[in-house]
């Protein structure tokens, strides 16, 4: 057997080696009473908004898509998933101090502005995570608001 075949041969069974160590999957079905939908006013064009662009990285339930069953595609999204839930976690939202909530929602306003958020390596693969100009308007203007009423309370 030639040396580019047994080199073909290896790769091939590492590649399906490793198909089987699969990361944990970041799926919870329940909406827990710290989600930031139940305590604070979400619109439903906000609302779905952050579901369909953020909270699969910024939230405890990840839709997954089929390729993320394949290595190492799945290990790179379960990192990225980490990495966000560990800036902004929208499922836990309500745990966090009102003024590192203030501090997340300006963070979502700067993020959109700076164009830096969603991830471009996710919207290439996700086209629905795409935001236009008015979601991302009305994302900053319900973020604002919301960030105004914090400083109400305070």
């Amino acid at each position: 057997m030639s040396r580019i075949k047994k080199i073909g041969l290896v790769i091939l069974v590492v590649f399906i080696a490793i198909q089987f160590i699969q990361p944990a999957r970041n799926e919870s079905g329940q909406v827990l009473p710290i989600d930031i939908s139940k305590i604070y006013n979400i619109p439903a064009p906000v609302q779905s908004v952050l579901k369909n662009a953020c909270y699969d990285c910024h939230s405890n339930h990840t839709n997954y898509p089929w390729y993320t069953y394949v290595q190492p595609v799945g290990w790179m999204l379960a990192r990225h998933i980490k990495n966000g839930k560990a800036e902004l976690n929208f499922s836990e939202f309500g745990s966090y101090s009102i003024r590192k909530q203030k501090n997340k929602l300006n963070s979502i306003v700067n993020s959109l502005n700076d164009e830096t958020m969603p991830l471009s390596s996710y919207t290439l693969i996700h086209k629905n995570a795409r935001l236009t100009k008015d979601e991302k308007a009305i994302i900053i203007d319900w973020a604002e608001k919301t960030k105004d009423s914090l400083s109400l309370k305070n």
